[in-house]
């Protein structure tokens, strides 16, 4: 009995995908185990079918291509109110360059959130529509995105992430693993309540400033948050940086209600604040301890400032316009994490 026909390596994919070839296969099978005295066994038959069957599907599958999707973030726990920034990584191996984009109303990117319930979370506002993405053939593209901004995760609890990618040349979404993150809040160690002044866009309303500490594994943070508690509005939540928990922060106010804080940031080594009334950060600088240590003082004008130690970094520019709700102002320490 002659031996089966070799399939070259190289035309596997293409033979495979041919109808008739499995049925020639199948009938030469037949005949050969009626021709001899050795007879394959039925189950044989049925088997290499299936066999056939399932390497056509999988080269079919490849032969559409690929997009694999990575999601993570740069912790576990968070902040109410605070940036929950997500990184999203997404790799063609498609074999060629690719366009994501909208289109017929489907986004080419989305997120799944689920709280405590296990109930879908509803976006903030249907307006976030993403512009579209060209990918080169095996590239790799990185993107940050706040999902605090885009959707309601300040309630505490546990919230599980998976994003989405919708490829329209292929009609097809591919996903991201599940991603699990965990939103509490603490007791504020300072907080304070002040007008709106004269000649500042709503003057007569009220903002609170709180100064807030998140413990982590290996530090403690400082977080600043400002709202307003008549309307429930939070304005900003952020860290202003690492602190070391035996040194209580300065918080002062100045004339125009701007919050000043200063902390100590690691030994000898202090942090210096000032927040707008909308959870601007309009200066951030360092101060070394040397013979004197730094601290807040009152001007007879009533402006806040910094005396002792020697400053290490000039003060930063300010931020003329109001952040989104939950943004994470420019300029902050990024050792946080």
């Amino acid at each position: 009995m002659r031996p089966l026909p070799i399939i070259p390596a190289n035309d596997e994919a293409r033979m495979l995908n041919d109808e008739a070839l499995m049925t020639k296969i199948r009938t030469r099978i037949d005949m050969r185990s009626r021709n001899s005295s050795f007879r394959i066994p039925s189950s044989f038959v049925i088997r290499a079918s299936s066999l056939l069957a399932t390497c056509v599907f999988f080269f079919a599958a490849a032969a559409e291509g690929q997009i694999q999707v990575d999601l993570k973030f740069t912790r576990m726990q968070y902040i109410a109110y605070e940036p929950v920034v997500a990184t999203l990584a997404i790799t063609n191996l498609a074999g060629r360059d690719i366009e994501l984009h909208d289109t017929n109303g489907q986004s080419w990117l989305g997120f799944e959130v689920t709280g405590n319930d296990d109930q879908p979370t509803a976006l903030l506002s249907t307006e976030n529509a993403q512009p579209p993405l060209k990918i080169e053939a095996g590239q790799r593209v990185t993107r940050q995105i706040d999902l605090a901004s885009l959707y309601p995760v300040h309630d505490f609890g546990a919230y599980h992430v998976r994003t989405h990618v919708y490829f329209a040349d292929l009609a097809k979404f591919f996903y991201s693993s599940t991603r699990v993150f965990e939103v509490t809040d603490t007791r504020p160690l300072w907080q304070q309540t002040v007008g709106i002044p004269d000649g500042v866009a709503a003057n007569g309303a009220v903002r609170t400033y709180s100064l807030l500490t998140n413990r982590f594994p290996d530090h403690t943070s400082l977080y600043v948050r400002v709202q307003d508690k008549d309307t429930g509005i939070v304005y900003a939540t952020y860290s202003l940086g690492r602190t070391i928990t035996f040194e209580q922060p300065q918080a002062e106010i100045d004339r125009a209600n701007q919050l000043h804080v200063l902390h100590c940031a690691a030994p000898r080594a202090w942090s210096y604040s000032r927040i707008g009334l909308n959870g601007e950060l309009l200066t951030h600088s360092s101060f070394m301890e040397t013979k004197s240590r730094p601290r807040l003082v009152h001007a007879a004008n009533g402006e806040v400032a910094v005396r002792g130690g020697v400053a290490e970094a000039p003060a930063q520019g300010s931020r003329s316009t109001a952040p989104k709700l939950s943004a994470r102002p420019p300029g902050l320490p990024k050792d946080d994490h």
